[in-house]
């Protein structure tokens, strides 16, 4: 394969799991107006993110079995093809419990991508190539949760929040063309993959005990409960607590975005002089300092709009290291079986997410506190799981 070839690909990947950002993000500043449209509060709002992280876990675990037995391809398209219709659903929901339902099946329908991206990053790239390839498909994908809450704070502010659905709609639709004409399939149809339910389970625990997968993916998990935290809380904090705007929001969003990005970047060429495991090691020393700055930050009453927007930029950054780092060790083990473990790696990180959305709409006590709890919380058991990984190989 050819240098312009891999980077069609990468292009291409890019441009599917940045759907999953798009469908979070670009939707974060019309909250509030969803809230006043479907005559609910900010935090039923929430639960539409809530069931959009289970969907996204549920639909993953249902994908990897698919992506390896039939190919990457027909399951693309089949799950892009269902996201198209669930947001059109979405921009008509009549109420909120219809909103919530058919975040659901949009996030069934859009989690393909990320199982099939990472799968097709192991299918064609060697083993110490793929976090590299991990970090530039993250810069692709990251312009996403850059420009989409801006687009969807003048959208919100000019057409109306439902109009960010459509937008969605139209985006999908172009993906599915993109991979209709522009990917080639990487993985032959293997009729040896079972769809039986038992053998299926029986394959996601065969990956499971692998030490390696379960401490990385789990780190990984972690990690992107801090950021889903994040997502969810910044919203009420933001515009709520500091009086920000929806534009307002939707730049500060971006530019932490951008933040998330830039450490991926640097981390990919940290790369060069050093190994996965050691980045991950300090990085994530790094993300518990910030945490506990934070943390004390707002114990001790010194926490202001400049100080918390500098803090949240730095916690982005760092996890922007971790992300592809983890994903590239959990993966690192496995070839026949990709699919099966991407599948798992996405839905576990999903159902952190979940939990942590879950997390801050039933803790919410209208101040800022909830985030910054599980946010360290998060940075804590990062630290545990990747200092616990090191100790057991030195022994």
């Amino acid at each position: 394969m050819t240098k312009r070839q891999q980077n069609i690909i990468i292009l291409i990947l890019g441009a599917i799991a940045a759907l999953g950002p798009f469908s979070i993000d670009m939707y974060l500043p019309g909250f509030s107006a969803i809230a006043k449209d479907l005559n609910t509060d900010v935090a039923s709002v929430g639960l539409t993110l809530t069931s959009y992280f289970i969907g996204i876990s549920v639909g993953q675990l249902i994908y990897g079995p698919l992506v390896d037995r039939y190919g990457r391809k027909k399951p693309l398209l089949i799950g892009l093809s269902i996201y198209l219709m669930a947001a059109l659903g979405c921009a008509f929901s009549p109420s909120i419990d219809w909103l919530i339902a058919l975040r659901l099946i949009l996030a069934l329908g859009g989690c393909v991508g990320m199982v099939a991206s990472r799968a097709i990053v192991r299918d064609i790239f060697p083993v110490n190539e793929t976090a590299r390839v991990f970090s530039t498909l993250l810069l692709v994908m990251g312009i996403a949760p850059i420009i989409a809450p801006t687009i969807g704070g003048y959208v919100t502010s000019a057409f109306g929040w439902k109009y960010i659905f459509i937008i969605l709609s139209a985006i999908s639709a172009v993906l599915i063309l993109l991979v209709y004409r522009g990917l080639a399939e990487t993985k032959e149809f293997d009729p040896m993959v079972s769809l039986k339910p038992g053998k299926v389970a029986k394959g996601y625990f065969e990956v499971l005990k692998n030490r390696e997968f379960l401490t990385f993916s789990m780190a990984g998990s972690v990690t992107m409960a801090g950021m889903f935290t994040y997502i969810t809380g910044s919203p009420f904090v933001l515009m709520e607590i500091y009086g920000f705007s929806e534009t307002e929001f939707g730049w500060i969003f971006g530019l932490n975005a951008f933040g998330f990005i830039a450490g991926s970047q640097v981390n990919r060429a940290w790369l060069r002089k050093r190994s996965t495991e050691s980045i991950s090691n300090i990085t994530a020393v790094i993300l518990f300092l910030v945490g506990c700055v934070l943390t004390f930050a707002h114990f001790s009453n010194i926490l202001n709009a400049p100080l918390l927007l500098t803090l949240l930029f730095l916690f982005l950054f760092f996890l922007g290291f971790l992300n592809p780092n983890t994903t590239a060790l959990a993966l690192e083990p496995f070839t026949k079986n990709a699919g099966v473990a991407s599948a798992l790696i996405g839905s576990l990180r999903m159902f952190s997410g979940a939990v942590a959305s879950a997390l801050i709409s039933f803790f919410f006590d209208g101040t800022e506190l909830p985030m910054i709890t599980i946010m360290m919380s998060c940075a804590v058991i990062v630290l545990i799981l990747t200092q616990y990984y090191k100790s057991k190989a030195r022994a």
